[in-house]
Formats: C-alpha cells, structure tokens, sequence
C-alpha cells in the first residue's frame, strides 16, 4: 500500500468548507473512490497552528493511484479549481510507502 500526503493552510473563514471537501466523506473522498485501488482519506488538523491540514490518502498500489489519476483526470481538475478559494498554500509531501 502507499499514501499520498498534502499539507494546506486555509483561508480564514473557509475552515468548514474545507473540512467538507477534504475529510474522510468529503468530495475528494468521493471522487477517489470511484476508482479502483483507492482505499480512504484521512484528514489531519495540525495542533497549535488551526489553519494547517494534512490530507492522507491511501491507495493499494502506486499502479492503481497512477491509473485513478489518468482515469480522474478531468474531474480532478474541475474538483481542484472549486477548492482552490479554501486555501491559500498547497504543497505535496509526496508518495510514500506504508510499512506494516
């Protein structure tokens, strides 16, 4: 299995907004999960600072989360444009491998 980890800050006032789009239910939850290999999304407020997430994915492969993106292609882009007004840094801490 593997994750892909994001970190956003959020604009003030967008915090229930984002919390929607981004959790474990949200939007992004729900497009991932139309595709194979897609396992869950978990969704983490960093303590001290209120305005900093962590968004957890995890996939079964890196094959099946490279596929979802081609597959989601155009529902990603137009997810990712509505959420954009939420936040105001995104950054991608990459892909990684989950140990058991």
């Amino acid at each position: 299995m593997i994750a892909t980890i994001w970190r956003f800050r959020v604009q003030p006032g967008k915090l229930d907004a984002f919390e929607r789009a981004y959790g474990p239910q949200g939007d992004w939850a729900r497009l991932f999960a139309r595709a194979e290999g897609f396992i869950a999304t978990e969704l983490l407020k960093l303590r001290g600072e209120p305005a900093t997430y962590l968004t957890i994915d995890r996939w079964q492969s890196e094959a099946a989360f490279v596929s979802a993106k081609a597959a989601l292609a155009d529902d990603y882009a137009a997810l990712d444009r509505c959420c954009e007004a939420y936040t105001s840094e995104e950054s991608w801490l990459g892909l990684h491998d989950i140990v058991h």
